[in-house]
């Protein structure tokens, strides 16, 4: 029987070595290739949703993210909807869920006036909000007053969506105080606001379904409807591909890529969809989700519970398709 001759080396390591060897590789991060396969990488954990509670929020309508400060803005009502009081004020919130500034803009100081702040939008160094039947303009960055536009006939300003060309569009839901709440004022109505503050109005009528949410989706504008439960585009002020979504009472729309987010009260829940649908509940379990915002950095969706007085800061699973912000 051949012997194999010594060359003072071993010919043959043990297989447990061996095993150690790759257990430290994989410890260390270095790709190893054994029989043609990497070892599996561990997914990332999930983002856990933020909840901003009891923290002085009272009766969020809508939140915003100041993408250039990189902060959050939060509405706040203060009271009934429509009653001139006053005492609206407006938070700022880091993305962290800390909040920066309760009453960044309060209705309470002499300089300001706010009572009943909604929809919110940001055109160049201009934050613009709706007050009932004004839109009152502050300074992007120190909340400063810098003037109000009054909105002739309307009742219920509601929300606010900045178009490409420095133009600021809102709505009127179309709603009154009345003995049983509120009632229908006949005044649904969808407006645009030119960059010289300029106040013109592109439709009117009840079957407008009291329009509460817009967005701008290129050269479209979409609408969502509390009334009707509808998401339609206007086109020179004729709604055009109405849908209606899986529950109803919609508040607030933001686009996310070539698809919109959608909140709804009826069904407690936002949901995710083209606008010519069909949608998915990819937020459930939330009362009273007033106008909701997104963080496109993040893939974060900023839902205003308007009843609770608190903001649910949730990101988007990435399983919902939307993967262009």
């Amino acid at each position: 029987m051949l012997q194999g001759r010594r060359t003072g080396r071993r010919t043959n390591a043990h297989p447990d070595g061996a095993m150690d060897f790759l257990a430290r590789m994989v410890r260390l991060g270095l790709v190893v290739m054994v029989g043609g396969c990497r070892p599996a990488e561990r997914a990332p954990e999930p983002e856990a949703p933020i909840a901003v509670r009891d923290v002085g929020f009272a009766t969020p309508e809508s939140v915003l993210h100041d993408a250039a400060a990189d902060v959050y803005l939060v509405s706040n009502i203060n009271g009934s909807p429509l009653e001139a009081d006053d005492n609206g004020f407006i938070s700022r919130v880091s993305p962290e869920g800390q909040v920066l500034e309760l009453k960044w803009i309060d209705g309470g100081a002499a300089n300001v006036t706010l009572s009943a702040p909604k929809g919110m939008a940001i055109v160049g160094d201009m934050l613009y909000v709706t007050d009932i039947t004004t839109v009152r303009m502050f300074d992007r960055t120190t909340g400063a007053p810098r003037g109000e536009i009054l909105v002739a006939g309307s009742s219920f300003l509601n929300d606010l969506a900045a178009g490409s060309d420095g133009s600021v569009y809102l709505t009127d839901s179309g709603l009154k105080a009345g003995a049983q709440g509120f009632e229908p004022s006949g005044t649904d109505a969808v407006y645009r606001i030119s960059p010289q503050g300029t106040v013109e109005q592109i439709a009117r009528g009840d079957e407008l379904g009291r329009p509460n949410g817009l967005a701008v989706v290129g050269d479209d504008l979409w609408v969502v409807t509390f009334g009707s439960g509808q998401l339609y585009r206007l086109d020179s002020g004729i709604r055009m591909d109405t849908i209606k979504l899986p529950k109803g009472s919609l508040d607030g729309i933001e686009r996310v890529g070539d698809q919109v987010l959608v909140s709804s009260w009826e069904g407690q829940a936002v949901y995710l969809g083209a606008p010519s649908g069909p949608f998915t509940e990819v937020v459930s379990g939330v009362e009273a989700p007033a106008d909701i915002g997104l963080d496109a950095k993040r893939r974060r969706v900023l839902i205003p519970l308007f009843t609770a007085n608190e903001v649910r800061i949730v990101p988007l699973p990435r399983s919902s398709g939307a993967t262009s912000l």
